[in-house]
């Protein structure tokens, strides 16, 4: 598995906290690819079994007028290539329209039933705290994928009494142990890893999803100086690459449940 830089705050230790299984939540096709791809293929390649979540189809998504008629038949194509080149087929959808998204019960009840199913050992989602240095990464959609994740991961997900109808079908109640962040404020990051050896992989499931970028070269510029800057930020050498999460514990040794 790549090198992992924690900054001191970051309640994360790779030396001693085990990864066997993630679920990773995103707004639109392409989210995951441009804040998590480097560490998803990370984890693939040590043997952690990954799957995703987008909430949204991308039906708003695309610059190209020609596009429309196909846009998310095109998209979920361009997810799923480039989710296989960092070792992911698991990919799940919630069908909700791109650009309405909402931290709504529908979608709060549709995480729950997912973390109930899959009972990850870290969720991955996007960050529910605006960025206000670059604000295209706080997207609304990204966003309400934010809240709803947080709002399902606690208490839903570890209430039997929340949506009782899932522990009734036999999803029964779940004390997840990690939330991994991603395309938060920089300030919220306290967990960094190191994914120089997975550069390659990110960068070309990033560039499977040509229906998004107009400028392909300043995209990838723009990635590359973004992870040099993580890496700099994390204490790495020169020339290294990383991505930011902010990571916080969920249930752990010292969790006391209701508060």
């Amino acid at each position: 598995m790549a090198a992992f830089a924690a900054q001191a705050e970051s309640p994360f230790n790779p030396a001693t906290d085990r990864i066997g299984r993630v679920l990773c939540f995103a707004a639109h096709p392409d989210d995951i690819d441009f804040g998590a791809a480097g560490t998803i293929a990370a984890w693939t390649a040590a043997g952690v079994r990954v799957s995703y979540c987008i909430m949204t189809d991308g039906d708003a998504g695309g610059f190209d007028p020609a596009h429309r008629a196909d846009i998310i038949a095109r998209r979920d194509a361009e997810q799923r290539k480039a989710a296989a080149l960092v070792g992911v087929s698991d990919i799940h959808y919630l069908h909700q329209r791109d650009g309405y998204l909402e931290p709504s019960h529908e979608v709060m009840k549709g995480v729950v039933r997912l973390i109930r199913e899959l009972r990850p050992d870290v969720v991955l989602a996007m960050h529910p705290e605006r960025n206000w240095r670059r604000i295209q990464k706080s997207h609304p959609d990204h966003l309400a994928v934010g809240e709803a994740v947080t709002r399902a991961v606690y208490p839903a997900v570890e209430n039997p009494f929340a949506y009782p109808e899932l522990a009734e079908a036999g999803l029964e109640a779940y004390k997840l142990p990690w939330l991994w962040l991603y395309a938060g404020p920089d300030e919220r990051e306290n967990h960094f890893v190191d994914v120089t050896g997975h550069l390659k992989a990110k960068l070309e499931a990033i560039h499977v999803h040509v229906s998004q970028h107009p400028d392909v070269e300043a995209m990838e510029a723009a990635v590359r100086k973004g992870m040099h800057t993580n890496a700099a930020r994390a204490g790495l050498p020169a020339g290294h690459s990383a991505e930011a999460f902010h990571v916080v514990a969920v249930n752990g040794p010292g969790t006391i449940a209701g508060f």
